[in-house]
């Protein structure tokens, strides 16, 4: 097996998983801002909120759209790119991803449908009710495969047994040490994701005219997110950057770029990790400040990459993943409280930002992409070159496929994705300048 081989395939997943998860993010951030739109509407009786539903609901049946159609690729990929994965951990794997297939299709069969096209033929409260089936149903999808990617970074509740996994405590094994942190990032990404949408959206389109009730209403409700979200994401990632230390101690030595075991370990703020000759160029450090990131041996040293020679993650790569999603977040963080200070005694009325400001949010409108992108990258890169911590390693589970064809796999998956994402682009234009029309209740015999 070519590292060529493994990167290629590798690359190829992460696209695919990749572009999955940012419809994913939308999907399950707004799914849930939809019902708070609801429940203020029926609670207010104010117009604001409902036109406000009626705009994003179309964002959010494309986005659902989307990240079904983007998981079947993911799927087809687990058992094409890795053709012995499910050989050794299906026991385990099988059940979770048959739970997030049912409970997707149940749910979507079910649900969906009557939240796009049964609003005029429910009464509110029912269709209500159905906007938080749909909410509940894909974020119980979502955090099967948590569960799973949890597991694979800190595998508990199996043993491995002549090369298969076999469960022997299952509440061990999906409530494991990684999965409420991982739950936690998730969770946060998608409500600063769909905020930033939001109040980029908004942001653009009080730049064409003055901002209506749901613009304001909606504005205000992604402020509110975006700066709880902020909170969330930070608990978040000192609480994922702790349990990576106790239990994958090569990533948190690759993200923290020290390499070796027993120094004192400064934070490393920015640096260029040089492989070759293992140690940091240019680094910006804080002195003596980063040995709680790290993991320790039997005698309580601090573990560095020369403790884990050929085993460990690429460095650069989950160096600069890590420190992306900290980039952005401190980002979109600082922006959100800026805005929330500024807006505060005004109503939150984005009419009260000056022009430039708002032009800032609207090109801000994706930052949660990228947020999802880096963490994502620095989960699944991080655990390289093991596919399940410890045990399974990526060159024992990959297929056969030559380089070549793995690149053209990724040209074609490129392409095909960039005309989805165009497709959605052309959407959110359309609808951020025209807005939707409004649709009077049914009445009498149809």
């Amino acid at each position: 097996m070519t590292n060529a081989t493994l990167w290629f395939s590798q690359i190829q997943f992460f696209l695919s998983l990749g572009f999955m998860s940012l419809f994913l993010l939308i999907e399950l951030g707004l799914a849930w801002v939809l019902l708070f739109f609801k429940l203020a509407a029926h609670r207010s009786g104010q117009a604001g909120w409902t036109l406000a539903y009626r705009f994003w609901v179309r964002v959010f049946a494309l986005a659902a759209i989307l990240t079904l159609a983007s998981s079947m690729p993911v799927l087809i990929q687990l058992g094409s790119l890795w053709p012995a994965l499910m050989d050794k951990i299906g026991n385990l794997a099988g059940p979770l991803l048959a739970g997030a297939i049912l409970t997707t299709f149940i749910f979507k069969s079910c649900f969906l449908g009557a939240m796009l096209f049964g609003q005029r033929r429910l009464s509110e409260r029912l269709h209500t009710m159905v906007v938080l089936m749909v909410a509940v149903g894909a974020t119980l999808a979502a955090l099967w495969g948590v569960a799973l990617l949890s597991w694979m970074q800190s595998p508990a509740g199996a043993l491995l047994v002549n090369g298969q996994y076999l469960v022997t405590d299952w509440y061990e094994a999906v409530f494991n040490p990684m999965l409420g942190w991982l739950c936690g990032l998730l969770g946060a990404s998608a409500a600063l994701t769909v905020a930033f949408l939001m109040l980029g959206v908004v942001a653009g389109q009080t730049l064409l005219h003055p901002p209506g009730d749901s613009e304001r209403l909606a504005f205000r409700c992604a402020l509110s997110v975006a700066v709880a979200g902020v909170v969330a994401l930070g608990i978040a990632v000192a609480g994922y950057g702790l349990t990576v230390a106790r239990h994958q101690p090569a990533k948190a030595a690759a993200t923290a770029a020290y390499w070796r075991t027993g120094e004192q370990p400064d934070l490393v703020l920015f640096a260029w990790p040089d492989t070759a000759q293992g140690r940091n160029r240019a680094a910006l450090t804080w002195r003596h400040a980063g040995g709680k990131w790290l993991g320790r041996d039997a005698q309580d040293r601090r573990l560095g990459l020369d403790s884990f020679s050929g085993m460990a993650p690429p460095v650069p790569l989950t160096f600069w993943s890590f420190r992306a999603l900290l980039g952005v977040a401190g980002l979109m963080g600082l922006a959100a409280w800026l805005t929330y200070l500024r807006l505060r005694k005004r109503q939150f009325d984005p009419a009260g930002l000056p022009p430039w400001w708002r032009r800032l949010l609207a090109g801000m409108a994706f930052s949660g992409w990228l947020l999802g992108l880096a963490g994502l990258c620095h989960v699944l890169f991080g655990l390289a070159p093991y596919a399940v911590n410890h045990t399974i390693t990526l060159s024992e589970i990959a297929g056969t496929a030559t380089p070549e064809a793995l690149a053209g796999g990724i040209a074609a998956h490129l392409l095909v994705y960039g005309v989805l994402m165009l497709g959605f682009f052309q959407l959110l234009r359309h609808n951020a300048r025209h807005g939707v029309v409004p649709v009077a209740r049914r009445r009498g015999r149809a």
